[in-house]
């Protein structure tokens, strides 16, 4: 991806949400841009009109913190923006000085056995590893489960591996799946923009935003809103085709040995509706099926 191209269009749409009033400047007369003007975040940035113009063009190579920190106090970017801009002016320098580095995940990685084995001790709520792409890499049987329309959307049009974003956007089971499907769509954007951002020669995630870009106006639109997101912890809502509707609670682990990756594990609050639907999940997911019930008896179930 183009880094001068993602770090204008960034700023430009940070600048533009700052009303001059959020800022403590005076609104003025005739402004013919949303937001604040150049000249107006450079003064507030302690900089110089020609220079943050410069950076605004797309120049950070070589952008000294300090000035970086201003410009995010500046825009008052969150943690995940100030994050991003960090990762686009490592991009642009060239170096690890910023930022420490990420080092990539390629198509053949393999989960290690012991790994499985740490996602098979977790029993009572689905856990899986995803890398910044949305690639679904390794999970347990209640992931598995729980995820089973994705696989089943993957599988189907051939696709490996397994990517939650392409089901968002591509598959229309995922507007019954996901309950606020608006959300979970932001956020699928948001963590590919804040992926773009830390390693923007990723060939695959350039693809995948190609793919997606081309055929959802959803995706497109989204994308191009430039959001970033920290996804660490929260409450999700769901609704599976087995066992109904599920509010589960989400824990997000950055993986010290696999830079890149992300373990993440669902859990239900002890004793809830949701707690109970897990463990018919987890019934469900180690009862054998032939080929034709589990292409028919959960969605039947899901029906009654």
């Amino acid at each position: 991806m183009d880094n001068r191209h993602e770090v204008r269009e960034f700023l430009l749409s940070r600048r533009a949400r700052i009303t001059p009033e959020q800022a403590g400047l005076p609104a003025g007369t005739n402004r013919r841009v949303p937001g604040l003007r150049r000249s107006e975040v450079a003064a507030l940035a302690g900089v110089s009109v020609e220079y943050y113009s410069k950076l605004e063009r797309g120049a950070l190579g070589g952008v000294s913190t300090s000035v970086l920190d201003a410009i995010a106090r500046t825009l008052r970017l969150d943690d995940a923006e100030r994050a991003h801009l960090f990762d686009l002016a490592q991009a642009a320098d060239g170096t690890s000085a910023l930022v420490r580095p990420r080092r990539r995940v390629g198509k053949q990685w393999t989960v290690r056995p012991s790994l499985q084995w740490a996602l098979d001790a977790v029993t009572e709520g689905p856990a899986f590893v995803r890398n910044g792409r949305m690639d679904l890499l390794a999970a347990n049987p209640l992931a598995r489960a729980f995820y089973d329309e994705v696989y089943t959307f993957a599988a189907a049009n051939g696709q490996h591996p397994v990517n939650l974003a392409r089901f968002t956007f591509l598959d229309a089971a995922a507007r019954r799946f996901y309950t606020e499907w608006e959300a979970a769509a932001d956020i699928v954007v948001a963590i590919l923009r804040t992926e773009a951002g830390r390693d923007p020669r990723d060939k695959d995630l350039h693809d995948l935003v190609g793919e997606l870009s081309t055929r959802s106006d959803e995706f497109r639109t989204r994308w191009g809103a430039h959001n970033v997101r920290l996804h660490g912890s929260g409450t999700k809502h769901y609704h599976h085709h087995v066992v109904g509707d599920l509010s589960l609670a989400y824990e997000g682990l950055e993986m010290a040995a696999e830079p890149g990756l992300t373990l993440t594990i669902y859990s239900a609050e002890p004793g809830s509706p949701s707690a109970e639907r897990l463990r018919l999940l987890a019934s469900w997911a180690a009862s054998p099926r032939t080929d034709t019930q589990a292409a028919t008896t959960p969605r039947t179930e899901a029906d009654a």
